[in-house]
């Protein structure tokens, strides 16, 4: 394998791409390699949620299922919050019964995000996706233990570049999400702001790979 794609909505099959596919438990698809399942803010439905935990806590067992989400927060949604955080915290709890990473979505509640790490003392990785916001934010995460990936916005937002350079390159990740462009794009755009081959930008998130997830397909031999 010589990419990974940390979060995508579509399996492309590319041989030379490993793709965590984002998955929900009602609309799982069991053709799918590698993925990760989770309860969407946006899709929370009140009735059914502890029918999806059932499904996630049975997919979560598995070998192919690398990572819990995406989950999280979400401020720009009639979803309300306490509903939101309660279902994000049960799922997080998951994660650390299974020892999986977990994938999150957040919006506008970054603050809250770093303060339910801190309350439930969360010690699996824990990945920011989509990252769109500024260099105080990023250090905020940062400082506070989180992975941050990049995808969508690295490619639409040259702002970005700023704050792509400031993560350590032990703490990102990259990824396609929805967007069209394949993740050799979104990989030869990071090697252009870090100043560094596409090769070696492959390496560090080969690292990364390896240190987040129980999963050794990167692994030399």
């Amino acid at each position: 394998m010589e990419f990974f794609n940390l979060h995508t909505h579509k399996w492309t099959n590319q041989p030379n791409v490993l793709e965590l596919v984002n998955q929900y438990p009602q609309e799982f698809d069991a053709t799918i390699p590698y993925y990760s399942i989770g309860i969407h803010p946006w899709f929370i439905v009140e009735e059914r949620i502890e029918v999806d935990l059932a499904i996630m806590e049975i997919k979560l067992q598995e070998a192919n299922c690398l990572a819990v989400g995406e989950c999280g927060l979400d401020k720009r949604i009639e979803v309300p919050m306490e509903l939101q955080q309660m279902v994000f915290e049960k799922q997080l709890f998951l994660a650390q019964k299974y020892k999986k990473p977990v994938v999150i979505h957040c919006v506008a509640a970054f603050q809250e995000l770093i303060g339910i790490k801190k309350k439930m003392n969360i010690s699996v990785p824990m990945l920011v996706h989509g990252f769109s916001k500024n260099i105080q934010v990023a250090k905020q995460l940062l400082d506070n233990g989180f992975y941050i990936s990049f995808g969508k916005y690295l490619l639409l937002n040259k702002e970005l570049e700023t704050v792509f350079k400031s993560v350590p390159d032990n703490r990102f990740f990259l990824e396609t999400d929805t967007v069209e462009e394949g993740i050799e794009a979104v990989y030869e755009l990071a090697a252009k702001y870090k100043g560094i081959s596409v090769s070696e930008i492959k390496e560090k998130v080969n690292t990364n790979f390896n240190e987040v997830f129980d999963f050794k397909i990167f692994q030399k031999h």
